[in-house]
């Protein structure tokens, strides 16, 4: 946290002695920190998780941005075709060990696709209720949730 800490006060002082505080600045200025800090990690002795988590991040927006492309595409062909291939559906999903945070990022990223909702989280918090518009096979949905989205969540919270 210090780490991001240091990285936004150069951003900040980037955007400053370059006469703009716009967003591009502030972007070019979070790059140039983060390279400097990058570099000089070596000789301060001083090693963070922070370096790892941003390329996780980055790698995070990536995968949702093509998911929600595909899942956008997904959708519109059914809707514009004559014949419908959705098999609307509910399924429950276990969310078991994630923190409140973790459960609600997960139902947001989860909602936040094209074709999926989260409707609830159950009251123990151990499930989430998600409805699908294309479900063959519930427990496919479940293995694929968890292998995709919630694998590279994780990656990113922990």
């Amino acid at each position: 946290m210090k780490m991001f800490l240091v990285n936004i006060i150069l951003a900040l002082i980037w955007g400053a002695m370059s006469g703009e505080m716009t967003f591009a600045s502030f972007l070019l200025g979070y790059i140039v920190g983060y390279i400097l800090l990058l570099l000089t990690q070596r000789f301060t002795g001083a090693e963070s998780r922070y370096f790892g988590k941003v390329w996780h991040i980055l790698l995070f927006i990536v995968f949702f941005l093509k998911e929600m492309l595909v899942a956008s595409l997904r959708v519109a062909y059914d809707v514009l075709t004559p014949t419908h291939h959705n098999r609307p559906g509910i399924i429950k999903y276990s969310v078991e060990g994630m923190t409140d945070i973790e459960i609600t990022l997960l139902a947001k990223v989860i909602s936040l696709t094209p074709g999926t909702l989260t409707m609830d989280v159950s009251e123990d918090g151990k499930w989430i209720y998600i409805h699908a518009m294309f479900i063959d096979d519930p427990d496919v949905l479940r293995q694929a949730i968890k292998a995709t989205i919630e694998k590279r969540l994780m990656e990113v919270l922990r």
